[in-house]
């Protein structure tokens, strides 16, 4: 009856009305119906929101054996909500659930090994543990899996068995195992070199989203590798990256504003991009913005701010920008005897 209620078959949907049924058959030890009065709580659907009882629903039900209960208790530990935070509890309900073969389990305690948290460090035990879940089909157990192969981590190093992973997970959909096959394609480890193969696999992450991948695609087109060149597109997918803060396609996409390359010139929209990513900390588009600075190209022209962004490149190991800050040296010292505050 409770299920009825919650989703609206046969009767009118009422999540207060769920709430009551589940807790008629909780309160006899229904560990189904305590799982799922426990899901209102968490969420504050029929019932006032409360991680407390969730997590005192989660815990009579995995008490019980119930493997979706005891994932659900062992994520509130991981996040210290309604229990006290504690990695070592969080490994004990994701193993209870995950020896039974819980997918989603096996996953979970497999990062927790991966990472050494609730439990010794140990790349052998995380291979196993993502194994058993890639088995089953979990998709970012398989990229994980494919992590380990592709790095020679608790399991013989592999490029062909990465690729494979990464191919189970990317036929999923799984953006990043997407990204990662494609990679592989492009570097030809583990299958044989193809742009068109990068292309496709890369488009597949940058339509849902993927950031990284936009950004990749748009050197296939700015490039015209595995796709017909096409700068407009470049721009296209550069300025989607960018707008999710990708800091190479600000960068990218301040170079094209900057020739008027698939977009109308603008050193004021090269400007900005390229304070987008200097701002992040990237060192080309510190120096490109640097050199805006010093010309007076699309912001007013500063000495000083042209010296300050060219210290931080500078910093960071770019020779370009190294070349300027000893040239101003040389010459007369234009911007650098003032601080970095004054440049800001």
């Amino acid at each position: 009856m409770a299920i009825l209620f919650e989703e609206g078959r046969g009767v009118e949907q009422s999540d207060e009305s769920a709430a009551q049924w589940y807790q008629k058959a909780a309160d006899q030890g229904d560990a189904l119906a305590q799982v799922n009065l426990g899901i209102l709580c968490e969420n504050g659907r029929g019932v006032e929101q409360s991680d407390e009882s969730a997590a005192q629903w989660y815990r009579k039900a995995a008490d019980q054996g119930n493997a979706l209960a005891q994932v659900y208790l062992g994520i509130l530990y991981e996040e210290g909500r309604g229990v006290e935070q504690s990695d070592e509890s969080v490994a004990h309900w994701f193993r209870k659930a995950a020896e039974p073969g819980h997918a989603k389990a096996q996953f979970n305690l497999g990062v927790l090994y991966d990472e050494g948290r609730g439990v010794e460090q140990s790349d052998e035990s995380a291979a196993q543990w993502y194994r058993k879940a890639a088995d089953q089909g979990d998709a970012s157990a398989q990229v994980n899996l494919g992590i380990l192969c592709e790095n020679g981590r608790g399991v013989e190093q592999g490029d062909e068995s990465a690729a494979q992973w990464y191919r189970k997970a990317a036929d999923q959909g799984n953006a990043l195992a997407q990204v990662y096959l494609g990679i592989l394609y492009e570097e030809g480890r583990g299958v044989e070199q193809s742009d068109e193969s990068v292309a496709h696999w890369f488009r597949k992450a940058a339509e849902h989203g993927h950031a990284k991948a936009q950004f990749n695609l748009g050197v296939l087109y700015d490039e015209g590798r595995g796709v017909e060149q096409n700068v407009d597109s470049a721009a296209q997918w550069f300025r989607k990256a960018a707008d999710q803060g990708n800091a190479s396609a600000q960068v990218n996409l301040g170079i094209l504003y900057e020739d008027g390359r698939g977009v109308e010139q603008s050193d004021e929209e090269a400007a900005q991009w390229y304070r987008k990513a200097a701002d992040e900390g990237h060192a080309s588009a510190q120096f490109n913005l640097g050199v805006l600075c010093e010309d007076g190209r699309g912001v007013e022209q500063s000495d000083v701010s042209a010296a300050h962004w060219y210290r931080k490149a500078a910093d960071q190991g770019n020779t370009l920008a190294q070349s300027k800050v000893s040239v101003v040296h040389e010459e007369d010292g234009r911007g650098l005897e003032q601080s970095d505050a004054e440049a800001a």
